[in-house]
């Protein structure tokens, strides 16, 4: 994985934050942790992929619609890089790419995405994401 330097001072925390949101994201999906994986995530939360904007208002439906759309013998997901477009000390945005794995580690697809990660009422989570993965 190819982390990009972050920013000094304030933004440089608010970088570490993001990048741990991220990690703590990938973690719970992978471990299909609901409960984890919406403290990832800021709801109502937005998705524009495939051409839509898709909001989920609460976290009950999200893990089941991840499965869903994630691909045939979905195993387990990676990040490959992780950049910082912009940071403040209290949003971030991000220009990462993901890979979706099977269970015996052929790909089923890598995706590049935008995610803003953000501090709203002191909690940092991903509040948006633009995905080119279905």
């Amino acid at each position: 994985m190819n982390d990009v330097d972050a920013p000094s001072g304030d933004d440089a925390d608010a970088v570490s934050a993001a990048m741990a949101v991220l990690d703590a994201h990938m973690a719970a999906l992978n471990d299909r942790d609901a409960d984890k994986l919406a403290a990832t995530l800021h709801f109502p939360h937005h998705r524009l992929a495939s051409g839509r904007l898709q909001t989920w208002p609460t976290p009950e439906t999200y893990l089941a619609d991840f499965y869903a759309r994630a691909g045939d013998g979905w195993s387990h997901s990676a990040w490959d890089r992780r950049e910082t477009i912009a940071a403040s000390p209290d949003k971030v945005h991000l220009d990462v790419t993901f890979t979706r794995y099977r269970a015996d580690q052929t790909v089923i697809g890598q995706f590049r995405s935008l995610w803003i990660v953000t501090k709203t009422d002191g909690r940092w989570a991903a509040a948006f994401r633009s995905s080119f993965a279905a």
